[in-house]
């Protein structure tokens, strides 16, 4: 059985002109909560990850991944100033090496020309594996147009790379698009949930049912009315799942998808979700449509069932009840806070920090600067000239 030291995560992540970000720096756990009020930047840092899914993932790619957030200029900070090219950097690891692989990508855009690549490279355990542009690029700078995680899959290292960030799994589960999946056909609209009761459904007899009884049996603490839960195909052959609720009949009554209240189907999805794969899982807002004291269990739920597949969880939120959960501390905390020149993150010193950004919409105070210039040089870059926040 897996576990979080053996599984590869995010450990580290540096954004710069991302969304509302103009230079923002996190440390990532094995599980971490990110919290703060709307509009703060929780969801663009959970899709800069998933940008990088995109892009190494096959059929999508660098191009297709810009043009689905519509463009450079839709992407970059408002906040941009001389150096207006958008940069992530990651570093992936385990526990016992947590900056095992580097990677760092930079973009821009000149006038109506394709985005272009200004600096890529990847190292393993110090040791560089590829740096762009090199010879070949400057003579055929149109090759910037792609990834070397495109171009370079032949290379096992690259491939290895390629393969964890195609792991990443983003949900936003919406219960109508679960309910009625047909009415919402398309690739891009699995993060909504349009495609889990398939999921459930398309696994084998065995795994699947092995799968929904862990899950039963973390839902019996927050709906204890709940005796079983199965997946079946109607005749028709689409998939429903449906869940047998006791009552003063003795036998009680099996209600459907359709039935389930938009939280406890919502919650399935995600606690199915954790258990369907080992890469890292971003999930939105989990406790939407539930009830403060069930919202409470789910930190536990999620660790319980992570044990079981040692992936990393971000969770995003506006929910104090989630932040108090049982098993969770400060050190899961990140905070996102905005400010005049765009939103920042930094970890929580404590839950009442929490509660206040979460109450105010911001922190008292001076923020702390963005980025330091150690942190930045990470880019290769030279720190930062505009003044900081």
């Amino acid at each position: 059985m897996p576990t979080g030291t053996q599984v590869l995560r995010f450990t580290r992540v540096i954004v710069k002109n991302w969304r509302n970000f103009l230079r923002s720096y996190a440390e990532l756990g094995s599980r971490v909560l990110l919290a703060g009020p709307s509009a703060a930047g929780k969801t663009n840092f959970l899709d800069a990850l998933c940008f990088l899914h995109d892009v190494a993932t096959p059929g999508v790619g660098f191009q297709e991944a810009v043009r689905r957030r519509d463009g450079v200029p839709r992407l970059r900070c408002l906040a941009a100033r001389q150096d207006s090219s958008l940069g992530l950097l990651v570093h992936v690891g385990r526990e016992e090496d947590p900056a095992e692989w580097e990677y760092e990508l930079q973009f821009n855009q000149e006038g109506p020309a394709c985005p272009s690549i200004s600096r890529e490279r990847l190292s393993r355990h110090g040791e560089e594996i590829f740096q762009r542009p090199d010879d070949e690029d400057r003579d055929d700078p149109d090759r910037l147009n792609l990834t070397f995680l495109e171009q370079g899959s032949w290379r096992k290292p690259v491939r290895e790379f390629a393969d964890f960030l195609t792991t990443v799994r983003y949900i936003n589960l919406a219960p109508q698009l679960m309910r009625e999946p047909d009415r919402f056909v398309g690739s891009r609209h699995e993060p909504l949930g349009t495609g889990i009761l398939e999921e459930i459904a398309s696994l084998p007899e065995k795994s699947r049912n092995a799968r929904l009884r862990l899950i039963l049996e973390e839902l019996q603490a927050a709906v204890p009315q709940l005796k079983q839960l199965e997946s079946r195909r109607d005749p028709n052959g689409r998939p429903h799942l449906r869940g047998l609720f006791e009552h003063w009949r003795p036998r009680g009554a099996w209600q459907s998808e359709a039935q389930f209240s938009d939280g406890t189907l919502r919650l399935v999805g995600i606690l199915w979700a954790a258990l369907a794969g080992s890469g890292p899982l971003l999930v939105e807002e989990p406790e939407i449509s539930l009830h403060e004291e069930i919202v409470r269990l789910i930190p536990r739920m999620l660790a319980r069932l992570g044990k079981r597949t040692g992936r990393q969880m971000l969770l995003t939120t506006h929910s104090l009840d989630l932040l108090c959960g049982e098993g969770v501390t400060n050190e899961e905390l990140l905070l996102f806070c905005p400010s005049e020149a765009g939103a920042y993150i930094r970890p929580a010193l404590a839950l009442s920090e929490a509660a206040d950004l979460l109450r105010a919409g911001t922190l008292a105070g001076e923020p702390p600067p963005i980025v330091d210039d150690t942190q930045m040089a990470l880019f290769g870059d030279e720190a930062p000239s505009e003044p900081r926040t």
